[in-house]
């Protein structure tokens, strides 16, 4: 299924190896990106790592250089799952549900980090990927980011879980919010809600993202206008990944009960999330998808000048900013839960230390 073309944009919304995209290489200048809508092995973390695998060697062929994933991708994204939690109690199998759930997650940094790194650097592409991170008995759903040279450059933990969401998943602080400069340009992620949150996007404006990644679990059509509207407000590339799940793409009942879609257990070719991944240039033109169909790759070829064709019109922390009036101060310290005093006299005695050696 072809989608949507925009200037410089030659895009194609199904995997397949019969892909044209005029060339292996994008056109001097541009940059070449694909979008992932594909589901995850729920449960089962080293198979999906085999399929983000498969995926990357895919858009690698098309010669892509930055590829994003959807939230959640690995650990899975428990779409239907209650855990069992009404107001005042929790279920046996709610927290069983749980178990099994950090047991699918994964460690920052670990062995699954170091996978997803390795395959960055082999198919030289910058990769952007939805996790579900665990740190103790807590899960973070958390967006990684890595180089093209197989380098970690670091993550972003969501700030503000929706809904049900807070049941299962902490809360990000204001040390994660990064930006990072890449050799096809500064490369940020905002995930799903958090995209809502226009403090949060002023503050990554202000940080000068040009490749503004939103993994998402939203795959209604309202999601389109928010898309639409950040890269007007940001003049910025946005790319949204988002899964695309049919009920046989979760364990069975009785095992995983699927809640939020009626009185009845969906059918297993019920589809529960239909996608939506879609690419935006900077002055709104939709380059890639929609796509609502199945899973894919959605690819178009980014022309970096429009970043400053938009710029022109609109810069929300340049010339259209009013610091004299409206300010934004961001909190971007870590925030531990706990500090020891011990801690605090050694930094004391060491920055005495430091001074007494001068």
């Amino acid at each position: 299924m072809e989608a949507e073309t925009g200037r410089g944009a030659m895009v194609e919304a199904i995997m397949s190896p019969e892909v044209d995209m005029g060339g292996a290489y994008p056109a001097a200048n541009f940059i070449r990106a694909s979008v992932v809508q594909a589901s995850s092995i729920f449960y089962n973390t080293p198979a999906t790592l085999d399929k983000v695998e498969r995926l990357v060697a895919e858009a690698a062929d098309l010669g892509s250089q930055l590829v994003v994933f959807p939230e959640a991708f690995v650990g899975g994204y428990p779409r239907g799952n209650s855990f069992g939690a009404v107001v005042g109690s929790r279920s046996a199998k709610g927290r069983e549900d749980y178990r099994k759930y950090h047991a699918s997650a994964i460690d920052v940094p670990g062995p699954e980090v170091e996978r997803l790194a390795s395959l960055a650097g082999r198919q030289k592409v910058v990769l952007v990927i939805g996790v579900i991170e665990r740190d103790g008995g807590t899960l973070y759903c958390t967006v990684l980011s890595f180089g093209s040279g197989g380098e970690f450059l670091g993550k972003h933990r969501k700030l503000m879980p929706t809904a049900s969401e807070r049941l299962i998943w902490g809360f990000g602080d204001g040390s994660t919010l990064p930006v990072f400069e890449t050799p096809i340009g500064r490369v940020g992620a905002v995930i799903c809600w958090e995209n809502r949150m226009p403090l949060l996007r002023t503050a990554m404006y202000a940080k000068g993202v040009q490749l503004y990644c939103a993994p998402t679990a939203d795959a209604r059509s309202t999601w389109q206008a928010s898309m639409l509207h950040i890269a007007l407000e940001g003049g910025c590339f946005v790319l949204s990944a988002n899964q695309f799940c049919r009920r046989q793409d979760y364990p069975p009942a009785p095992e995983y009960v699927f809640g939020g879609m009626g009185d009845q257990e969906p059918s297993p070719e019920d589809v529960v999330c239909a996608g939506g991944s879609v690419i935006i240039s900077p002055t709104g033109t939709i380059l890639a998808g929609p796509n609502f169909e199945g899973e894919g790759l959605i690819t178009a070829d980014l022309d970096p000048a429009d970043i400053v064709r938009a710029k022109f019109d609109f810069d929300v922390v340049g010339h259209y900013a009013r610091p004299d009036v409206l300010h934004l101060t961001v909190r971007d310290q870590v925030l531990p839960p706990v500090s020891f005093t011990s801690n605090l006299a050694s930094n004391r005695h060491d920055v005495h230390k430091e001074r007494t050696d001068i």
